[in-house]
């Protein structure tokens, strides 16, 4: 499964943990959900550059064992935003749960 809309929010929280790359971004996701999440190159690094450009994360390219990788790291303002989607996600899985409870 791809949930998009939720990859931002899980970036962050990835990066709340400290600086990371693209591909243990991934992994981690992957590892973390059991599976469930499983995002591919065409979905996380154009999340990773959309909140590069809104200044919720920083990039620094560093050479490790031969090979140049790009990490990512939270910024202030990532910090702040992470906290925000904690809140609304929090919010709307209430709001669900009850919604789906009553249904049965």
């Amino acid at each position: 499964m791809n949930f998009r809309g939720g990859l931002p929010a899980l970036i962050l929280q990835n990066l709340s943990r400290g600086p990371n790359h693209g591909y243990v971004i991934a992994q981690d996701i992957k590892k973390q959900s059991k599976g469930v999440l499983d995002f591919k190159e065409g979905t996380l690094y154009p999340a990773l550059h959309g909140l590069e450009g809104k200044g919720l994360i920083s990039s620094k390219t560093r050479e490790e064992n031969g090979r140049v990788r790009c990490y990512y790291e939270l910024t202030q303002k990532g910090k702040k935003a992470l906290a925000k989607e904690k809140q609304d996600w929090e919010a709307f899985s209430g709001a669900m749960n009850f919604m789906l409870q009553e249904a049965t």
